[in-house]
């Protein structure tokens, strides 16, 4: 515990270095409407602070504390109102409570970083009690600094690492235990089927709410459910029948989908159009420079945001290949289950992360923190790792220097600054470094120890940080 509360203090010192690089964006003074000044729009670029946060205090009802999505709706080509956001309803909710004692941007980025922070503090805690010294790829991980208080994903990559917590310390299974009905030792003797379905619960309960935070844990479901259908090795089908097994795998999807449905479904009834509106915005917002994707840069000089067919083609593509990626991704999965007899459901999401940052049109500079939970919990290499924050940050600082030229018609071109060359740099190192990665997850072995049988055991902490 001594090591877990170290690396917890550690990652606040993290927290507070990234929440002191967005607030040099802060005030000093404020306009009528709360907007920092001076010169707002030219030092969030200039100063490579911006963030979504506090950009969003302007424009989305946010800064009028309108209760979000209920009296909302969306207005093609790209606009939102009455209170709709482009995020799902449990961080709308947290955005509106966060909003509520705050009179200016800056107020409102301090009240928004609280429960970011606690969801930093709350991973780096049980990353901790997981994986031991590997845990500061997370704690002290350079994304963190620069996207903690970026925008609201520290919200879901919690959700994801309580899941991946509850899942990596499940008792095996016990004959009997695992499906409702006491195990062999009877009403009262606890033989860890009880432990075991808690920690079920507690994962599907889990991604549901990363669901309700930000789609992306909701992939995750899948391997999971495949990993409890196929079984956790030889004994546990030996001692478990198919159709018990299938009864635990379709009982997690359906928790952990019934649990995103409950968040959403009060938003759904009261107000659908502003709950739709958020999914309208993201099927609407074209593929241009501030997607960072690669099919923008793919398509040049066609991809411009007036070119309607090209839109139209690098939205379908980029659809196509997500969904192909994730299955790709879960289909590979089946060949390390023929040679080990057990699904590898965290290399298997971490692959299909991969696949989805590689192919999806958006690929905003924050969403580097969904992977930080997998680089600790999995054995890749160091210089994996590492290779992937560099090319982040040429990303997450070039992006905004070379919006600061183009904002001041200096001269923007590849070979005029180095800003659009790190810009470049960032968009196919990481296309690059998903592809290996994708390769490397699903031949990575996960840190918590394995039991003798090939089952996820219990967790014994290592000090292994070398990968």
């Amino acid at each position: 515990m001594v090591f877990v509360l170290l690396t917890t203090v550690l990652c606040g010192v993290t927290l507070v270095l990234g929440f002191a690089n967005k607030e040099r964006c802060v005030g000093p003074t404020y306009d009528a409407s709360g907007r920092s000044t001076p010169d707002y729009s030219t030092r969030v670029a200039r100063d490579v602070c911006y963030s979504d946060i506090q950009q969003l205090w302007i424009g989305r009802g946010i800064d009028d504390h309108v209760f979000p999505y209920v009296s909302g709706g969306f207005r093609p080509p790209s606009q939102l109102y009455g209170g709709s956001l482009e995020y799902p309803v449990l961080t709308g909710v947290v955005i509106w409570l966060s909003a509520l004692p705050a009179d200016t941007d800056g107020q409102f980025l301090a009240w928004s970083a609280i429960p970011l922070a606690v969801a930093g503090l709350l991973s780096a805690a049980l990353l901790a009690w997981l994986a031991g010294l590997r845990s500061w790829w997370f704690a002290l991980a350079p994304p963190l600094v620069l996207y903690a208080f970026h925008n609201w994903d520290l919200l879901a990559v919690a959700s994801t690492v309580v899941a991946c917590w509850a899942l990596l310390r499940l008792p095996p299974p016990v004959p009997g235990g695992s499906d409702g009905g006491p195990g062999p030792g009877g009403p009262g003797v606890d033989d860890g089927s009880a432990v075991r379905r808690r920690r079920l619960v507690v994962a599907a309960v889990a991604l549901g709410l990363g669901g309700a935070f930000k789609l992306y844990p909701l992939m995750f479901v899948l391997p999971v459910a495949l990993f409890l259908v196929l079984g956790e090795g030889a004994a546990d089908r030996a001692v478990r029948s198919a159709a018990a097994r299938w009864r635990s795998g379709l009982a997690f999807a359906a928790g952990a989908f019934g649990v995103c449905l409950a968040a959403n479904l009060p938003f759904m009834v009261v107000g659908f159009r502003g709950w739709w509106a958020s999914f309208q915005f993201q099927w609407s917002r074209p593929i241009d420079l501030t997607t960072n994707s690669i099919w923008f840069w793919a398509f040049r000089p066609e991809s411009n945001s007036d070119n309607a067919a090209t839109q139209a083609l690098m939205a379908q593509w980029a659809t196509v290949t997500t969904f192909a990626g994730l299955l790709l991704a879960v289909g590979l999965g089946f060949i390390r289950y023929r040679r080990e007899g057990v699904y590898p459901w965290l290399a298997v999401a971490a692959a299909m992360l991969c696949a989805y940052l590689l192919f999806n049109k958006v690929h905003s500079p924050q969403f580097t923190l969904w992977l930080l939970p997998f680089f600790v919990l999995l054995r890749i290499p160091v210089g994996w790792i590492l290779a992937y924050f560099t090319v982040d940050a040429a990303m997450g600082v070039g992006f905004f220097r070379w919006m600061y030229l183009l904002g001041t018609g200096a001269p923007a071109g590849v070979y005029d600054a180095i800003s659009p060359q790190l810009v470049l740099i960032g968009v196919w190192g990481r296309a690059g470094l998903l592809v290996a990665l994708f390769v490397a997850f699903l031949r990575a072995r996960a840190v918590p120890t394995a039991t003798a049988n090939g089952q996820a055991g219990r967790t014994k902490i290592t000090a292994d940080s070398s990968g």
